[in-house]
């Protein structure tokens, strides 16, 4: 049952380059970050707005979340016609199955327009750019666990821990212990079970 659980996502750990697309004499700088929440979105906006100072148009798409449950995403046109920039944009992130990523694409204008179709089209290519651009790198989606024991289990606690080959992320061994570890999701249920059954030890799942 567990192994159909997809604990995966795909991300980009940092900043692509800056990529210049031009069409029509209109110069398209696009843009790929990671993030993890919307204030995250906000930061990289303020600092490309004071970089392209002259630009008319900032038009992004965002996805947050490792999982269809809690994903949150959006588009803005930024002043563009509906639809035509954030949701080609978007449509990216959605082809290369990224997450927890924006995309940014900065337009100067040139002069000449580019109608409706040039526009998607355009936005379309400098996301797509700006993702060929980026390190996309697949990671697991991990459950913490508080796990408490008295001193006198640890020979047994990290017997486990070593067998299992299991993440501490934190620990204090004293009298009465504590150690905090990460477990890929599709193996959380059976550590919780291993350790549930050890006599004298208590494992709670930390809320994130």
């Amino acid at each position: 049952m567990e192994e159909s659980i997809n604990d995966t996502y795909k991300t980009i750990i940092k900043p692509s380059e800056e990529v210049l697309f031009k069409d029509k004499n209109s110069k398209f700088y696009s843009y790929a970050f990671p993030i993890i929440n919307e204030d995250n979105v906000k930061d990289y906006l303020e600092d490309l707005k004071k970089q392209h100072q002259k630009a008319g148009h900032f038009c992004y798409a965002y996805q947050i979340g490792k999982e269809e449950s809690s994903i949150t995403y959006r588009a803005n046109d930024d002043g563009e016609p509906n639809n035509s920039a954030g949701m080609p944009i978007y449509g990216q992130i959605q082809s290369f199955e990224v997450t927890n990523i924006l995309i940014v694409v900065v337009r100067y204008f040139g002069g000449v327009k580019l109608g409706v179709g040039g526009l998607i089209s355009a936005y379309k290519t400098g996301a797509q750019l700006a993702l060929e651009a980026s390190k996309i790198k697949e990671l697991t989606i991990n459950i913490d666990f508080l796990i408490k024991f008295e001193y006198e289990l640890m020979n047994k606690v990290m017997r486990v821990i070593k067998e299992k080959n299991l993440n501490i992320t934190n620990q204090k061994l004293e009298l009465d212990c504590e150690i905090t570890i990460s477990v890929r999701k599709k193996e959380a249920y059976t550590i919780l079970e291993i350790f549930e059954s050890i006599y004298k030890v208590s494992i709670k799942e930390i809320e994130s």
